[in-house]
C-alpha cells in the first residue's frame, strides 16, 4: 500500500468504508495499480484502491458502493491486454491481491479450491508434489491471478488439448453487486443441474459480480512430456503442416506457430539462431503416457507436408518453450497493438497472407505468434512513433480484426473485451444477443456498478 491514511484524513463516502475496512482502503495509489498492461492511460479520477482481506470485506465494500452508487473495477495481477482492469473516474478499484490463498487440494477429487488472488505458478508448485497439475497455462501464468483468469475465461498453450479456463473451473463464490455471496456450480467433475451460471460468470471480465472463490479441476501430471520442432519455409506451408497434423489421430497438448518476423525477434533478443532454419516454426507438445508414439506421428506429418522436424530434449526443450513465451524483445519505444483473434484452422495460412498485406498496406511492422492447435493468433502491430503512425496502426488493427470475422473468426480468442475491443462488438454480436447480454448483466447489477463500459 503506498499510503496508511487514517480514516479522518478521508472525507465522505470514502470515510466511512475506511472506518468499516481499516487499512483497506488506499486513495493514494500508484497509476499502474489502476490500469493493466493494455497500453491504455492510467485514468484521471479513480477514487481509491480498495484491498479487502476476505470475503466478508470484498460483500462490506459491494454494499458500501451501492449505497452511495460508486462504481466498482474488479482487478487482479493487471496481467490483462484488453482494459478490462482500467478503472473509472469516480470509482473505485477493487484488488483481490490479498485474497491469495489456497483453501484446498483434495488430489482423491481430483479439485482444488483457491483465492481469486492465487497465482497460476503459485498453485503449480503446490501440486507438483502431488503429482498433480491445473491445466490452464496463460503465458502469463508465473504472474497473472486465477481469478484475472476467471474473468477473461484465459486460454494458453495447452488449450489445444486442455481447453480454455471454462473446462478446468468446476465452482465459483461470487459476490454480487448489492454483497450478497452466491455460490454456484459443483464439486463433482459432473454436473448439469440448472442453468450453467458458472460458464456465464467466467469470461464475464467482473461485470456481473466479484469472484471470490473459485473451485477447479485438477489433473494428473503427465508421466511423459516431447517436444517437436518442425521449421517450414513459410507461413503457409506450416499451416498445411498444421491441417496434416490435425488430420491424424495425434492429439498433441500443445501446437505453436511462430512466425519468420517473430523468429527474427526472438534471435535479435536471445543471441539464438532460430530464423537460420526457415520461416516459420511449430512446437509442438505431446504428453502422457502416449507422448512418445504420438510425438513419432506428430514428427511423420509434419515431415510429409514439407516441413523439417526434429525431437527436443529435457534442457533444450525447455529453452525453446521458454523463448516462446518470453523472448521476444520489448516495444517500450514504438507504438503497438497487441491483437488478440481466433480464426478456423483451415484459415491460419490465409490469415497470416492477410495481416501481411495488410501491415504492408499500412506501413507499419507485423509479426505473429498463434496457439495454432486452436486458430487463436496473436499478431502485433508496431511502428516507430511518427506523425500519423498511431492513425495507421488503428486503422490496420481494424482491417486485421475485420478479416478475422471475415474468415470466420472472431474478435477475441483468450483476452477478453475490456475496453480496447468494444468497438468491433457490434461487427461479431446481432443487435439482439447484445441486447440479451444487456438484459444479463441488468439482472446480476442492476444499478450498473461493476465495471462500467467494460466487455459488453
Amino acid at each position: 500500500m503506498t499510503t496508511e491514511l487514517l480514516p479522518d484524513v478521508l472525507t465522505g463516502p470514502l470515510a466511512e468504508l475506511a472506518r468499516e475496512l481499516p487499512g483497506a482502503v488506499d486513495p493514494g495509489f500508484a497509476a499502474h495499480e489502476v490500469t493493466d498492461r493494455s497500453r491504455l492511460d492510467a485514468p484521471v479520477g479513480v477514487l481509491a484502491v480498495v484491498r479487502p482481506a476476505d470475503v466478508a470485506q470484498v460483500q462490506a465494500v459491494l454494499r458500501w458502493a451501492t449505497r452511495h452508487r460508486v462504481p466498482v473495477v474488479p482487478r487482479g495481477a493487471g496481467t490483462g491486454l484488453s482494459g478490462g482492469a482500467v478503472g473509472v473516474a469516480g470509482g473505485i478499484v477493487l484488488s483481490t491481491e490479498r485474497l491469495d490463498r489456497i483453501l484446498e487440494i483434495a488430489p482423491a477429487d481430483q479439485v482444488a479450491r483457491v483465492e481469486p488472488g492465487v497465482l497460476g505458478a503459485d498453485l503449480d508448485a503446490a501440486l507438483a508434489p502431488l503429482g498433480l497439475r491445473y491445466a490452464p497455462d496463460p503465458a502469463s501464468w508465473r504472474i497473472s491471478s486465477i481469478g484475472g483468469n476467471v474473468a477473461t475465461n484465459a486460454g494458453g498453450l495447452r488449450c489445444a488439448k486442455y481447453g480454455v479456463t471454462r473446462e478446468s473451473v468446476l465452482a465459483l463464490d461470487v459476490v454480487l453487486s448489492d454483497g450478497t455471496l452466491v455460490s454456484t456450480g459443483h464439486r463433482s467433475i459432473k454436473g448439469v443441474t440448472g442453468l450453467d451460471l458458472v460458464g456465464l460468470f467466467t469470461g464475464s471480465e467482473g461485470t456481473l459480480g466479484v469472484v471470490v472463490g473459485i473451485t477447479v479441476r485438477l489433473r494428473p501430471r503427465p508421466v511423459d512430456e516431447q517436444t517437436v520442432a518442425a521449421w517450414f519455409d513459410s507461413v503457409d506451408a506450416a499451416a498445411q503442416g498444421l491441417l496434416a497434423l490435425t488430420a491424424g489421430a495425434a492429439r498433441p497438448a500443445v501446437v505453436e506457430l511462430l512466425d519468420g518476423a517473430t523468429l527474427g525477434d526472438i534471435d535479435a533478443h536471445s543471441g539464438t539462431s532460430l530464423a537460420a532454419h526457415g520461416g516459420a516454426l511449430l512446437l509442438v507438445q505431446t504428453d502422457g503416457h502416449g507422448a512418445r508414439a504420438e510425438a513419432a506421428e506428430v514428427e511423420a506429418a509434419l515431415a510429409g507436408a514439407g516441413g523439417r522436424p526434429r525431437r527436443l530434449h529435457g534442457a533444450d526443450a525447455e529453452f525453446h518453450w521458454e523463448l516462446r513465451r518470453t523472448g521476444r524483445g520489448p516495444l517500450e519505444d514504438a507504438l503497438a497493438v497487441g491483437e488478440d483473434v481466433a480464426v478456423p484452422l483451415s484459415r491460419i495460412g490465409e490469415f497470416h497472407r492477410e495481416i501481411t498485406r495488410i501491415g504492408a498496406a499500412h506501413r507499419i511492422a507485423v509479426r505473429a505468434v498463434a496457439h495454432a492447435g486452436d486458430g487463436n493468433f496473436h499478431p502485433l502491430l508496431f511502428a516507430d512513433d511518427t506523425a500519423g503512425a498511431a492513425e495507421r496502426l488503428e486503422a490496420a488493427a481494424d482491417e486485421v480484426v475485420a478479416t478475422a470475422l471475415r474468415l470466420g473468426g472472431t474478435i477475441s480468442g483468450e483476452h477478453g473485451i475490456g475496453t480496447a475491443k468494444r468497438r468491433w462488438l457490434p461487427d461479431e454480436l446481432a443487435p439482439r444477443v447484445r441486447a440479451l447480454q444487456a438484459g444479463i448483466k441488468a439482472v446480476f447489477d442492476p444499478l450498473g456498478l461493476l465495471n462500467p463500459g467494460k466487455a459488453l
